[in-house]
C-alpha cells in the first residue's frame, strides 16, 4: 500500500558486500527521523528491491520494502551485516536473466536500463528522501538518481574504504581490526612449523586493507594492486625476516588486486557483476606457491614451506568494533541534518579527523587509491614508516 505522509518519508537501502557498522547506521537514521516526525521505509535488497516493486496497492510488496520502527532497528542495530539485505544489482545495467518477470514484456533487451521504473516505484511509496548506504559501485547509482531529480543524501561504507571525497567508509575499521587479529592468531602455527605466512585480504583495487594492518605490524611486507611487485624481491625479503625472527617465520599480506611484476589480475572466473568486476581471488596460492620454488635460492638450498590463508569474509562478518559502532551513528545522524536543512546531492564524510559533506558527485570524479610515492616503500614491499605529523587518524 501507499503510505500516508507525515513530516516526510524516508528511504533507506544498502547495497554492495555487507561489513559491519550497516545496522548501526540504519537505526541511527531511523531513530533520529522517527523522533522528528519522519516516516522511514526500509528497502530490501539495494537497488534490487527497488526494481522489484509491482505498483499496486493491492499486492504485497514486504518483500521488497518496510516500514521501520524503532523496536525493529533496535534489534539489529548492534549486529554486523545488514537486516536489509543486499545485492550487487545496478538498476541501469540489468541483463535480461534479471529483469523482474511483471517487466520483461517492456524491457527486453540484453542489458536495460530500470531507471524510469525505480523513479515510478520511489513515488509509488512517497519518498521524499533517499539514504543509500553502500561503496563507489552502490553510491555511482545514487549519483544517477540525484541527476534525475532524486534527494539524496548517501553514506560511504566499505571494507576497501575506496569511496572517493572520504577518509573513513564504514565497515574499515572492523575489517583491520580483524585482519590484526586474525594475523596474530595464525603466527602461533607459522612459528611452530617455521614457515612463511601468505594471507590473502580483499580490497579488490584498492591496498588499504593490506596496508594498515602491516603498518600496524601484523605482517612483514605486503604486496598491493597499485606497484606491481617482484617476486624474487619478496622472497628475499621474506627469507630475511625469517632468518632474524627468533621464531623463524615471516608474515606477508597480498591484497586481492596484487600483480606480479608484467602480469595481471587474478580472478576466480570470468564471470562480471552488472558494475562489470570479475571476482579476484587466488593471488595467494600464486605467491605461496613460488615462495616455496624460489625460498631455496636465499635459504642455503633449503626450501622453506609456506602457510597459506585467505581471510575472506572471516574480516567481513559478525558485529563491528569501536569505530564501526560510533561512526554510523554520526553518518547517520549527520544525513539527518542535511534532509533537515532540505538539502540533497550530498555525501557525508570524515576528512581529516572531521565530519563534513561533500557533493556527491565526487563519488565517480575520481578513484581513491593508495598512494604509492607517498606511502609505499617500493624497494621493501611495505609502507613507510615516517612523516606522521597532521596525518589522518587512519594515515593514509
Amino acid at each position: 500500500m501507499v503510505l500516508q505522509k507525515t513530516r516526510g518519508i524516508i528511504g533507506i537501502l544498502t547495497g554492495g558486500g555487507d561489513v559491519p557498522g550497516l545496522n548501526p547506521a540504519i537505526r541511527a537514521v531511523t531513530i533520529r527521523a522517527l523522533r522528528e516526525g519522519y516516516k522511514v521505509i526500509g528497502i530490501r535488497r539495494g537497488w534490487g528491491g527497488l526494481i522489484d516493486i509491482v505498483r499496486d496497492p493491492e499486492y504485497d510488496n514486504s518483500n521488497n520494502f518496510f516500514e521501520l520502527t524503532e523496536e525493529i532497528v533496535n534489534k539489529a542495530g548492534r549486529t554486523g551485516g545488514t537486516f536489509l539485505h543486499t545485492s550487487r544489482t545496478r538498476a541501469s545495467h540489468v541483463p535480461r536473466a534479471n529483469v523482474p518477470k511483471h517487466l520483461q514484456e517492456q524491457y527486453s533487451d540484453d542489458i536495460n536500463d530500470l531507471t524510469p521504473e525505480v523513479l515510478k516505484n520511489l513515488e509509488f511509496m512517497g519518498i521524499d528522501y533517499l539514504i543509500p548506504i553502500g561503496g563507489d559501485d552502490t553510491l555511482s547509482y545514487a549519483v544517477r538518481l540525484s541527476k534525475e531529480s532524486v534527494k539524496v543524501v548517501a553514506i560511504p561504507k566499505t571494507m576497501d574504504n575506496d569511496v572517493p571525497g572520504t577518509d573513513y567508509c564504514i565497515g574499515f575499521s572492523t575489517c583491520i581490526t580483524r585482519t590484526i587479529s586474525l594475523t596474530h592468531d595464525l603466527r602461533t602455527s607459522a612459528g611452530s612449523h617455521e614457515r612463511i605466512l601468505v594471507l590473502e585480504v580483499f580490497g579488490r583495487y584498492a591496498g588499504f586493507t593490506a596496508m594498515l594492518p602491516t603498518l600496524a605490524g601484523a605482517a612483514n611486507r605486503c604486496v598491493i594492486p597499485e606497484y606491481e611487485f617482484n617476486i624474487e624481491r619478496l622472497t628475499e625479503l621474506l627469507c630475511e625476516d625469517r632468518f632474524t625472527n627468533p621464531s623463524k617465520y615471516s608474515v606477508v599480506l597480498v591484497s586481492e588486486g596484487a600483480t606480479f611484476c608484467g602480469g595481471n589480475m587474478i580472478f576466480q572466473s570470468e564471470e562480471t557483476d552488472m558494475f562489470g568486476h570479475k571476482k579476484l581471488g587466488g593471488i595467494g596460492n600464486m605467491i605461496s606457491e613460488q615462495l616455496k620454488e624460489l625460498t631455496p635460492q636465499f635459504n642455503h638450498g633449503q626450501v622453506i614451506n609456506t602457510i597459506t590463508q585467505k581471510l575472506g569474509y572471516l574480516v567481513r562478518c559478525g558485529d563491528p568494533d569501536a569505530l564501526d559502532s560510533i561512526v554510523p551513528m554520526a553518518y547517520g545522524n549527520l544525513a539527518l541534518d542535511l534532509i533537515n536543512k532540505g538539502l540533497h546531492g550530498r555525501l557525508v564524510i570524515l576528512r581529516n579527523g572531521r565530519y563534513d559533506n561533500a557533493p556527491i558527485e565526487i563519488v565517480t570524479s575520481s578513484k581513491k587509491l593508495v598512494d604509492v610515492q607517498k606511502f609505499y616503500n617500493t624497494d621493501r614491499l611495505r609502507p613507510k614508516y615516517n612523516s606522521f605529523e597532521f596525518m589522518p587518524q587512519m594515515i593514509l
